[in-house]
């Protein structure tokens, strides 16, 4: 943690809460809602200023009876996208958890990737661009995905045997933030974020048990929200990963075993005292 992030990630004292950004999540449908409710609750508790949940009709009562802090909006069809996205003040997304592999979850990435904002793309998201080569066409710089390896051989499905060992995954994830022209965090025991310029970081491997307690479901959509909060609050997509991927691990070690997902938000404050944010 250098002093830099540690001073850009106190608030001022004299801002608002639109000085902090606005992140809007897009959720699955019923039954689904979790794991977006998860990064929501992460990208509130980085410090975003605002946090919506995008969710389709037939969600919204499960997804309310769940949050407060957090808005809910109602998502149809694309054209609803779009009319959210006509506030200007919406300036970070998140799309993949929980969110489903139809064609109108299709429509929804097409729709945000054409808005052009700062996007994290995890999970079903990432599925999607695997088989529509048009959505990956779209991708742009303020784009950022967050696969694990599973999702990361959809996408790149040639480079297997370079993931088994760790001068192959940089190799690998170098050539990918390339190709796609956008920030890549792949995660595992070690994580690694690559921007496309070919910057490569290497966080460290677990080396401890509380680490390897985020092995656990929806770890990784609360990691998407840190990052979408963090890139609402202005961080370039290399610095969000990067300081998404540090806060996420020393959050799993202030809490210790016995981690869930659920706990992860809830650890950041501490982390923030603990570093003196």
């Amino acid at each position: 943690m250098t002093q830099d992030l540690r001073d850009r990630l106190r608030k001022p004292v004299m801002g608002h809460k639109y000085m902090q950004g606005h992140a809007l999540i897009l959720s699955g449908g019923p039954g689904r809602s979790g794991a977006a409710r998860l990064a929501a609750r992460g990208a509130l508790r980085v410090g975003a200023g605002l946090v919506t949940l995008a969710v389709p009709p037939a969600a919204q009562p499960e997804v309310a009876a769940q949050i407060t802090a957090i808005m809910l909006r109602s998502l149809h069809d694309p054209a609803d996208l779009d009319a959210m996205l006509a506030d200007p003040r919406i300036n970070a997304l998140c799309l993949g958890p929980g969110f489903g592999l139809s064609d109108v979850e299709a429509g929804h990435l097409g729709a945000a990737l054409r808005a052009a904002r700062a996007t994290v793309l995890d999970a079903d998201a990432l599925t999607l661009l695997a088989r529509d080569k048009g959505l990956r066409r779209a991708l742009h710089a303020g784009c950022l995905l967050t696969p694990h390896d599973g999702e990361f051989l959809r996408l790149f499905p040639d480079c297997r045997d370079d993931l088994e060992n760790d001068q192959g995954r940089t190799a690998a994830l170098r050539r990918a933030a390339a190709q796609l022209g956008c920030t890549i965090l792949l995660k595992g025991p070690a994580t690694l974020v690559a921007r496309s310029d070919g910057r490569v970081w290497r966080h460290p491997a677990a080396t401890d048990g509380a680490l390897a307690w985020l092995a656990t479901a929806g770890s990784g959509d609360v990691l998407a929200g840190v990052i979408t909060g963090l890139l609402a609050r202005g961080f370039p997509a290399g610095d969000a990963a990067n300081l998404g991927a540090w806060l996420h691990a020393q959050a799993a070690r202030r809490f210790g075993p016995g981690l869930i997902a659920e706990d992860l938000p809830e650890a950041l404050p501490g982390v923030f005292r603990d570093i003196g944010v």
